[in-house]
């Protein structure tokens, strides 16, 4: 992992077949989005799509930056409830009654329902329509803003309706996050514990030593973080774009994370804190199936629970759980496949864990619950900002 001083870095590129973009991770980028988009912005209707939370904080700022640009605004409610196909049709339907045309672009401002929901609305409006992604969340930076990964939620699981599909550009501005909620930003840097384990121990050793100054949104601790995540994903989508094998380990947590999502019809967890448990639930089972030391795993529980509180696994209905395992879009040939570490940088895909012994590990979490016992420092509220 490459470390940085926080200000103007080199873009990271995503190169798949038929696509190749840049992601753009640099302190104070939003005022500067209208230069970096300059070419994409020419000559173009441009639409803006964000929600209602994030456009009442940098609506403005981001507007005065694509000055002259004059785009169309679309606000959507905030929250995952939201992100279903109900609200791509309020999209839609705004993009055509004010002439949309395939030459239109579609900017996805806000966290990531808006870039997931955006960049499917994008996707599927008149067979196609050009977007960029511009994340205001951790979450959104480090993980789903990157890959061309869209989709809504369906009341049986989570992102069950999407596409593959690309952005043109993605523009990460860590500043955003100084008015991010605390719980946000914890619930982001359990993705950033995800990649860290997967692929990158120097990471790891990063979100170890430098949790408080990361908490705090300290500059150059974060955009550290951030850049190291956002060039293992775009690494790994390169290599596999559509989940043919590689990209699969991206998913660690996420098999147990949806189920609890969607066991709990997305009130209880951040899609992050979900993960947290989830990737809990992958250490349990690695252990119990010979394929990870009890010293790694301890090490895994130990960064994870640092990063807590979350909610907890109390009253978590069981039937509910196994009922969106089965229907999860990590099945295949009817086997739940989850990803399982090895070691702190390495994982592996294991088909054939039955659901009933997944219920077994969570109810274990549940009476032990980490993040009540783990001794996490007290960190400052994250820092705030006038926009």
């Amino acid at each position: 992992m490459t470390r940085n001083d926080g200000r103007a870095s080199s873009p990271i590129t995503v190169n798949v077949p038929g696509a190749s973009y840049s992601i753009l991770i640099e302190e104070g980028l939003l005022d500067r989005a209208g230069q970096a988009m300059e070419r994409l912005l020419a000559g173009r209707t441009v639409f803006l799509l964000s929600d209602t939370t994030v456009w009442s904080l940098w609506g403005r700022k981001l507007l005065r930056s694509l000055q002259p640009c004059r785009p169309r605004v679309i606000l959507i409610p905030t929250g995952e409830r939201h992100k279903r196909l109900a609200t791509v049709e309020k999209i839609t339907s705004e993009l055509a009654q004010h002439g949309a045309e395939r030459s239109s672009l579609l900017l996805a401002f806000g966290g990531g329902v808006v870039g997931d929901i955006g960049g499917f609305a994008a996707s599927v409006f008149l067979r196609g329509i050009e977007y960029v992604q511009i994340p205001t969340t951790l979450l959104a930076q480090v993980d789903s803003a990157i890959g061309g990964k869209t989709g809504v939620n369906l009341t049986a699981g989570k992102n069950l309706v999407g596409t593959f599909y690309h952005p043109r550009m993605v523009l990460s501005d860590p500043k955003v996050l100084q008015t991010l909620p605390q719980r946000q930003l914890r619930a982001g840097l359990f993705e950033a514990i995800k990649c860290a384990v997967i692929g990158d121990p120097d990471l790891f050793t990063l979100l170890e030593t430098e949790r408080d100054s990361i908490l705090n949104c300290r500059p150059e601790a974060l955009l550290n973080a951030i850049r190291a995540c956002a060039a293992l994903k775009a690494r790994v989508v390169s290599l596999d774009e559509k989940e043919g094998d590689l990209r699969r380990i991206l998913n660690f947590g996420h098999t147990v994370g949806h189920a609890l999502e969607a066991a709990t019809r997305y009130h209880r967890f951040l899609h992050g804190e979900a993960v947290a448990w989830g990737m809990l639930a992958a250490t349990r089972l690695a252990v119990q199936h010979g394929r990870l030391s009890g010293s790694e795993a301890k090490r895994i529980d130990a960064l994870v629970a640092s990063y807590g509180p979350v909610p907890s696994l109390e009253t978590i209905d069981s039937a509910a759980v196994a009922r969106s395992l089965a229907v999860d879009k990590k099945v295949r040939e009817g086997k739940l496949h989850f990803v399982l570490p090895r070691r702190i940088g390495e994982v592996e895909i294991v088909a054939g864990i039955a659901p009933r012994e997944v219920i077994g590990v969570l109810k274990e979490l549940a009476k032990a619950n980490p993040f009540l016992h783990s001794k996490q420092r007290t960190a400052l509220p994250a820092r705030r900002i006038q926009p």
